[in-house]
């Protein structure tokens, strides 16, 4: 069934994104608190579909399809947003550099995207399964997205350093994962898929 709890909150994040990119640009004091928020709770539903999908047995190849897309969708909007905004080219290291990272970030996930697609349609997915170093890039890429949106030190800690920290340690995660993607599916990629 499409219409079940975790297929509604897949579409309650895609329908979060507008909003969220809205709020961004509010010129009010309070915007980039609730734009944090709205990125934070994106990032529970995420882990709330998953779960429920789980432990209600509702499991889809709908949901499936546009769970991955949602968080991609998410993630990409609040990247390029902060890669574009002036506030924070003036706040990083080298805006450069954080330039550079974004699209490390966004190329890596449309080229693994595409690899997983390929390999499914060669019935080879299993060898570009999620590793333990995507998932750790992926837990450090969804901590410093919402330090780097609420940007005000907290409780005496740097929060935008951090998050520009945690980022630059996403984009290195990154790299290392899409080489290990790259790795498991180059015999396929050499070898055998031609068209």
């Amino acid at each position: 069934m499409i219409w079940n709890a975790p297929n509604l909150l897949t579409l309650l994040r895609i329908a979060l994104i507008p909003v969220f990119i809205l709020v961004y640009y509010l010129p009010f004091a309070w915007a980039p608190l609730l734009a944090t928020v709205l990125f934070v709770l994106a990032a529970l539903t995420d882990w709330l579909d998953g779960y429920l999908a789980r432990r209600l047995n509702q499991t889809s190849a709908f949901g499936a399809f546009l769970d991955p897309v949602a968080d991609k969708m998410m993630v990409a909007s609040a990247l390029m947003l902060l890669a574009a905004d002036p506030e924070v080219h003036a706040r990083v290291l080298d805006m450069r550099l954080f330039t550079l990272v974004v699209i490390i970030i966004l190329g890596r996930e449309i080229t693994v995207s595409a690899l997983r697609e390929w390999m499914a349609e060669l019935g080879n997915r299993a060898s570009v399964a999620v590793s333990f170093i995507g998932k750790f890039k992926t837990g450090s890429q969804m901590l410093a997205i919402p330090f780097l949106l609420y940007r005000q030190p907290l409780a005496g800690l740097p929060v935008f350093k951090i998050g520009e920290f945690l980022l630059y340690l996403a984009a290195a995660l990154t790299l290392w994962s899409m080489l290990a993607y790259l790795k498991a599916a180059w015999p396929t990629l050499v070898n055998g898929g031609r068209r």
